[in-house]
């Protein structure tokens, strides 16, 4: 099979290139107006797959189609938003020489707009899809799983790429050029426009049983999704998209601008894209993760129902998704699977199965939350991933589990003055082996409060589920600090990571953040755990690690 991908070279046509690599039945033709560039990728490029640069302009592709005669012509140089009046000039020349046609198109007009050659597509017996992306082929197949259990009203999405992704200047100066436009979109039932870059929300993607992604700021973003997916979803009276770029400070700047040109009625923002790529580009650090989130409304049998997806991506694998959707298309064409003749939006290209085999074997976890009745708070924390813990760890924080537990651990604690002093002030047990320890709970403030008594010396904590900043986190509070602590399930064991603190409700610093390796788990079918309280400069301040089980009588619920 011979691909031609124009911007071959670019963000996403070479990450697409790089996915498809190790298909020796390809010929990738790398094509585009910079032939230094695309000769460059080629010879840069590793793989079983065969490229070869090629010089073209997208605007007059008849010449090069007669001339390679490609089986398939993927658009990934983009910016679709500036096409200008021939910006179908590459689908109409595919469609007269009866080529397939893929692209990865972000701007909302142009997707939606493709349908127009529908009819001349199936007589020249082509397929012609746009939008072949995350958005809106990902989100479209999420919003069909989540409607098997609901009709979907209202939907909010978000993506939040790792600030090492990269980004290419084309993809910037499209989203500069929409700051502070119009942007379509449903809302409250009926067609209206939001304002690009100017309205913000603010999600949590958190994956159940891994760290979820901090609270991040998403603005606006004019997507194919605004338009193509509500008449999917008769029911739907709202649909809002944004995406969450770091650093914070250069998404604020946006921000402002956009508010800035809207209400000034000022020019396109454009011209400043080179200026915020350059930046965006060199300001890398933080966690290199990046994640996405679906979270829908909607009613079933009359009852209102609210659920999320949330999808997370480690390391480098997460700048691959968007153009994983193509690779698969490509793939199932090696197999003889075509999609449909006739030209639409690619919502229907992909099923979320589809993902989730393209994700295998990459650091890109994915799963669903739902709201369930009479949960207990470390299920409302954990969502489906609590259903995995060892079964005496579901005992001991289930809805129904014992209020009371005993049984005995071995307590360390750190030999330096001032991690002898904050032990003395909260109470911490003394050293020693085979200490005897009871565990209460009781409900308090909508969580639960843990009183811990180690022989003669008793200290206690409230625990409650985390809201704004501290969603999807448990937050456990010692006197006046707080604690937000992500819970992960690895390995059949439930791992507490600190990720936040504050006093009195103020952030302190995270390089301060007390840390240690805290866990529970379940060893020869008893409850077990393993906790350690460690600060920089400090030190450990106290480890305590031992078994409990119910403890006799005290088998009523805790809610």
């Amino acid at each position: 099979m011979k691909i031609l991908i124009l911007g071959g070279y670019g963000v996403f046509g070479g990450r697409l290139a790089q996915l498809l690599a190790d298909l020796p039945a390809l010929e990738l033709l790398i094509g585009g107006r910079n032939l230094a560039a695309a000769t460059a990728f080629c010879h840069a490029f590793v793989g079983r797959a065969r490229v070869r640069p090629l010089q073209l302009d997208r605007r007059a592709l008849a010449p090069t189609l007669q001339q390679e005669h490609p089986d398939l012509v993927v658009d990934a140089s983009g910016p679709f938003q500036a096409y200008g009046g021939q910006c179908y000039a590459a689908i109409e020349a595919c469609i007269a020489a009866g080529t397939d046609y893929l692209d990865f198109a972000d701007a909302a007009d142009f997707v939606a707009g493709v349908g127009r050659y529908d009819a001349q597509a199936r007589a020249a017996g082509v397929f012609v899809l746009s939008g072949v992306s995350s958005f809106p082929v990902l989100t479209a197949a999420v919003l069909r799983q989540m409607a098997r259990c609901m009709d979907i009203v209202s939907v909010e999405a978000g993506i939040a790429p790792s600030p090492y992704a990269g980004i290419g200047l084309n993809v910037m100066r499209a989203v500069v050029g929409y700051a502070g436009a119009p942007v379509k979109l449903r809302r409250d039932g009926h067609d209206a426009h939001g304002i690009g870059l100017a309205e913000s929300r603010r999600f949590t993607v958190a994956v159940p049983g891994r760290v979820p992604l901090r609270n991040l700021r998403y603005s606006l973003v004019e997507v194919p999704d605004l338009q193509v997916l509500p008449p999917e979803h008769p029911a739907m009276t709202d649909i809002w998209i944004g995406a969450g770029p770091v650093p914070d400070v250069l998404h604020r700047m946006l921000n402002l601008l956009a508010k800035a040109r809207h209400q000034l009625r000022l020019p396109s923002l454009q011209p400043l894209s080179p200026l915020f790529y350059r930046v965006l580009n060199r300001m890398k650090f933080g966690e290199h993760r990046g994640g996405m989130i679906v979270r829908a409304t909607g009613r079933r049998d009359g009852v209102a129902v609210l659920q999320s997806w949330h999808l997370l991506a480690e390391g480098d694998d997460g700048p691959y998704i968007p153009s994983m959707a193509i690779e698969a298309i490509i793939r199932k064409l090696l197999q003889g699977q075509r999609p449909a003749l006739g030209a639409r939006a690619a919502t229907h290209a992909l099923e979320l199965a589809d993902y989730e085999q393209l994700f295998e074997g990459r650091s890109i976890h994915t799963g669903f939350r739902r709201e369930v009745p009479g949960a207990s708070l470390y299920q409302r924390v954990l969502g489906s991933a609590y259903a995995t813990l060892p079964a005496s760890v579901q005992a001991l924080h289930g809805p129904s589990a014992a209020k009371r537990w005993h049984g005995t651990a071995r307590v360390e604690r750190g030999s330096g003055v001032l991690s002898r002093l904050l032990a003395a002030v909260f109470g911490f047990p003394a050293a020693g082996e085979q200490v005897p320890v009871v565990v209460a709970f009781s409900d308090e403030a909508g969580g639960e409060r843990w009183t811990r008594r180690f022989a003669d010396r008793t200290f206690s904590s409230l625990q409650t589920a985390g809201v704004g900043r501290n969603e999807a986190l448990l937050v456990e509070r010692f006197g006046v600090i707080d604690v937000a602590l992500a819970l992960m399930v690895d390995g059949g064991r439930l791992q507490l990571l600190p990720r936040r603190w504050s006093v009195w409700g103020v952030p302190l610093p995270r390089w301060l953040l007390p840390g240690g390796n805290s866990f529970e788990t379940e060893v020869d079918g008893r409850f077990a755990f393993d906790v350690e309280i460690a600060a920089p400069v400090v030190g450990r301040i106290v480890a305590y690690r031992g078994m409990l089980d119910a403890q006799d009588g005290q088998d009523e619920g805790r809610e």
